[in-house]
Order: C-alpha cells, then structure tokens, then sequence
C-alpha cells in the first residue's frame, strides 16, 4: 500500500541522544482512528493518498501507525547519539514519498516519549490491545497496490525509527517479561503471499483442478489401453504362431464327408480317371509321351496318331494304367488325316472302358474336364468350358506334301491342355467322352498339335467324338479308316474368298466322281457347305470330312461373276 503523504512539510521532532525523545509541545488528544462517530480521515479528496486514513490524527495531518495497513515504520534510534532522520527520495512531496521525509512532520512520533496521549501499546507492559475490527477504509476506495519508497533498494523497509539510540520501547521497564508478539506488528505488506500472485497466472480453483484431474485420467486410460492392446497382440500373435506354451498340438477339422457329387470335377475324375492310360513311345528316331483311354474290355485303346508315330514300324509301346500296372501295346491302324490312332493291351484283367456321349449334343458353355499326362505328369485333370464348335484346324504337314496335315473340324474349350494332353479324353458332366484332346495354340503360333513343348493359353482343340468313333471301328474292323470326297482338286494356293478347283489342265475334276456329275468345273469357287461360309481350300476340306461317305451336301458356288447352288453325295477313299 501507498504510506500517505504529508499535507504540509514540517520538521521533524529532534530525537535526544541520552536515548530519551523530546516530548512535543501542546500534543492534542488522538480522536479514535476507527471509532464509531470519529471525523473521517482526510476529508479532501484531491490531496494525493486521501483514501489512506490518518490513524492518529486529528483527520487532516497524522502519520500513519507504525504497523498499519501497509504503512513503512520508521528508522530505529541509536543510542550513541543523533542519528540523521531516513531521507525521502526528493525534498518536494511525492505520492510514493517514505513516512518520514526530511520536512518537519507536526505530529509527534507514537513513541517518542511516552507522553503523548496514546501511548505506546506496549510501554507499561499491559497486555496488547486488538485493533478494532471495523473496517479501515468504510466510505472511501481501495488503497492503490503497495509501492516500495526506495525503486533503488527493492525489498529493504525503512528503518521504523529515526534516531538509532533508542530502542524499540524505551519506556518498556527493565527486565519486564517480553509480550507476546502482536500478529498486525509482524504483518509484512511486501512479503510474498501464497494467495497472492502477480504473475499474470489464474488461481486454480476447484473446478479447474476437476477438469485438470479428468484429463489426466482420460490420457491415463488412454495410454493403458494403448499400452494392454499391444502387448495382447504380441501375445496372442506368438500364441498363434506357437500354439500357446507346452507341447504344440496343430488344431485341424473334424472328418468331413468323403463322397462327391457324381457330376462335380472330382466326381468326373474319380469316375474318368481308371479308364485312362500314359503312353510311352519310343523308336529309332525318335520317342514321346501320350495319352489314350479305353474303348472296350479287349483292350483296344483309342490315341492320336502323332503319339504313336515316332515308334514307326518296328518301336515300343507302352501303356500305364492309372493305378500303376504297365503293359505292352502293340499297333492296331492308325490314320494321319484324323489324326488318330488304335493301339491294343493284351493279357490285362479288370479293364473299365470309358463311355462315349455324342459330340453333336455339345453347346457352347459345356462344362468339361480334360485328363492325360502333361509334360509326362500322370494323372492330370483339368477342368474348363467348350468355348466353340466346328472350329476348323490343320495339323502336321512336316512331311512337306501335306499328306499327313489332319483337318480337324474341332472343338474349342478352354481347360488348360499342354504336350502329353494328346489322345486323352475331354469329358461331360456324365464323364462320357465328347471329344480327342489334340492340338493347342500357342503364342506366336499357328494350330500344332500338342505334340511340340508349347505351354496352354486356354486355346486347346479336340477332334469330336462321333468323328472319332467313326474311325476308330473301322482302324479296329479293317486297319484303315475311309474318308470322304467330291472328287476335285483344289488350288491351295488361291488367295481369294473361298475354295477354287483347279485347272482343267490340272485334271482337277475326276470324271464321274461326286462333282463331276453336280456339274462343278474347274476355275469354279466353291463359298459354302450347307449354308457356312468357307473361306479357303482346307476349310472346305475340313467341313466334308466332317461327314461320312455317302452323306449328302448343298454347295454354293461363284462362277463367271454368278452364283448358283448344285447337290451332290460324297465318295469315299482310303484313308492314308
């Protein structure tokens, strides 16, 4: 608090150096500082520190107590003589000057000779005396926030009196019991205040301490949980991984049903797969591997005629059957422009032929299953769709005169068949045989038959089973299969749209045979074969072997810018 400062500077009473003060002249009775009733301390206003009250006055000019209400006490005396009175900070009057400043005060200290009305509390030795409970300040504002009286000595009250020589009580007897301490003498309006802050900081109050506590518990159980989610998960991963401490026992299903649906993939194959034989070929020249599957309980078994081609007139074949047992085979008949063949196991028991369905029957989505032995793995199902029918094919033709080029009018699927997938069967949902796995392309390939060491890209050909069933009985009733003819012979070299006969010149039209007598000529191009389109010479090839002797066909043919439609029955040839 602010000391008040003085109205009009006055001496100061001179202290004694015998160690007695010098009494004041004409004191005047001290009115109650705080009675009910009493004048009210510095009635002007304006005057600087007015709102601070004159406790020992006569309400215009006092001192303020010794131990007041942030009041500075005076310097001490000494006792071996006049000591200077403590300076103010200038000789003018200042708001913040020192209780005692160098101009003469009016009024004589509290204690300075113990004559003066109010004596000091503690002169006689009495018991110390309350200061009364009213308020200090009842009509007036709040004392501005205390200001130390010298800015160059922070923190160092003033000396509470003025002459050094005197004690603090003087006329205090000697050798008196000392009083107890008054709590407003030691109060200490600069000392630090654990209530007080000036910081700038908020006191913490209770609903802040609340909030502060939930948060640390909202972080507390976050980090518990963070904490307890990994370290559960490393332990339930190692017990995973581990099975758990102890002896590690693998959990594993109970036994399920062993049986399969008749016509599921494994159901085809558990039914398909007995029927199916490996063939190892070998010869002077050259050896290979295939497959075949068996046609009746005489042990006739049904190929491709590239599988068993490389044994030649006087080779080796052998026959695995798919539990195992081996057996020699020997050479039934076998024909290069269908590209099969019939081979025959004797002295085997207990042979299951696999039955054949009809492959005209077939549409496109079919499901289907192929088994053989690709790359000489036994045994191998797979399994796909028919993705087209009557896709014409050529295969072979490595003699160099096309006579051993099969024209297959084939069925498309695409169940993966890959080199030793040959003269295996392709199968229905009822495991009856549709089609001859023959001829696969390849990337960066024309048609080949399976015979090369490409891989399957989903494009695999089978040589249709009524087909096959035709040439197998008669390789197996005469050694040599039929096949059917018109009776012409065809510029393979023609470019154009369609199959052209050749040349008179040529003799491409055998007199009396099947064209002959429909009235084709030579030059003449053939465009359709019972209403589908042919584009080339092996197309047209492929769609009549299609068929058998003695069936008949509608042709469509260009002649001289025209068309015109001629009928005719095919012929027949020995196969070769």
């Amino acid at each position: 608090m602010v000391a008040p400062q003085a109205a009009d500077p006055a001496p100061s009473p001179a202290h004694s150096t015998n160690g007695t003060h010098a009494t004041p002249a004409a004191p005047a009775p001290a009115p109650a500082p705080y009675g009910n009733g009493a004048p009210q301390p510095y009635a002007d206003p304006s005057r600087p520190g007015a709102n601070a009250p004159a406790p020992y006055g006569d309400g215009s000019q006092s001192a303020p107590p010794p131990y007041g209400y942030g009041s500075q006490p005076s310097a001490p005396s000494h006792a071996d003589g006049p000591h200077p009175v403590v300076p103010s900070h200038s000789d003018a009057p200042h708001p913040l000057a020192p209780l005692h400043s160098d101009a003469a005060h009016p009024v004589a200290p509290p204690y300075s000779g113990g004559s003066h009305p109010a004596a000091p509390p503690y002169a006689s030795g009495s018991q110390p005396i309350s200061p009364p409970a009213a308020h200090p300040y009842p009509d007036g504002p709040q004392p501005p926030a205390p200001v130390h009286p010298d800015a160059s000595r922070p923190g160092a009250p003033a000396a509470p009196y003025a002459d050094s020589s005197q004690p603090p009580f003087a006329d205090a007897p000697q050798g008196a019991s000392p009083a107890p301490r008054d709590p407003w003498r030691s109060y200490d309006p600069w000392s630090a205040s654990g209530s007080l802050q000036q910081n700038g900081a908020g006191v913490d109050d209770m609903a802040r301490r609340r909030k502060r506590g939930m948060k640390i518990l909202v972080l507390g159980a976050v980090v518990i949980a963070l904490v307890s989610g990994g370290v559960g998960g490393a332990v339930g991963a190692y017990l995973e991984r581990n099975g758990g401490v102890g002896e590690v026992e693998l959990p594993q299903a109970g036994g399920g049903t062993t049986g399969r649906a008749p016509d599921s993939v494994a159901g085809i194959a558990a039914s398909a797969l007995p029927s199916v034989v490996t063939l190892h070929v070998s010869g002077s020249d050259a050896q290979g591997t295939g497959t075949g599957f068996v046609l009746d309980k005489r042990g006739h078994i049904l190929t491709n005629n590239h599988v068993v081609e490389p044994a030649g007139e006087d080779g080796e074949i052998t026959v695995t059957f798919s539990g195992g047992e081996t057996a020699d085979a020997s050479l039934v008949g076998r024909d290069s422009g269908y590209d099969l063949a019939v081979v025959k196991v004797s002295g085997v028991d207990g042979l299951k032929p696999l039955p054949l369905g009809n492959s005209d029957d077939v549409r496109v989505g079919d499901p289907v299953v192929a088994i053989g032995a690709p790359f000489d793995l036994a045994n191998t199902v797979t399994s796909g769709i028919i993705s087209a029918k009557e896709r014409p094919i050529t295969a072979g033709g490595d003699g160099g005169d096309r006579s051993d080029v099969s024209y297959v009018d084939a069925l498309q699927t695409d169940a993966p068949i890959n080199p030793g997938n040959s003269g295996g069967p392709l199968v229905d949902a009822n495991a009856r045989v549709i089609g001859i796995n023959s001829a696969i392309r390849s990337a960066g390939s024309g048609s080949e038959s399976d015979g090369g060491q490409a891989g399957s890209i989903g494009l695999g050909f089978a040589i249709p089973i009524n087909q096959g069933k035709r040439v197998a009985e008669e390789l197996i009733n005469t050694g040599k299969a039929t096949h059917p003819v018109i009776g012409v012979t065809l510029d393979m070299d023609y470019s154009g749209d369609g199959a052209r006969v050749g040349d008179d010149s040529d003799g491409t039209v055998k007199k009396g045979g099947p064209a002959d007598r429909a009235g084709i000529r030579a030059g003449d191009v053939i465009t359709e074969v019972d209403g589908q389109r042919v584009h080339s010479g092996d197309e047209l090839i492929v769609k009549v072997r299609a068929h058998r002797p003695g069936d008949r066909l509608e042709l469509t043919l260009r002649r001289g810018g025209g068309e015109q439609k001629v009928t005719l029955t095919l012929g027949s040839s020995d196969g070769g």
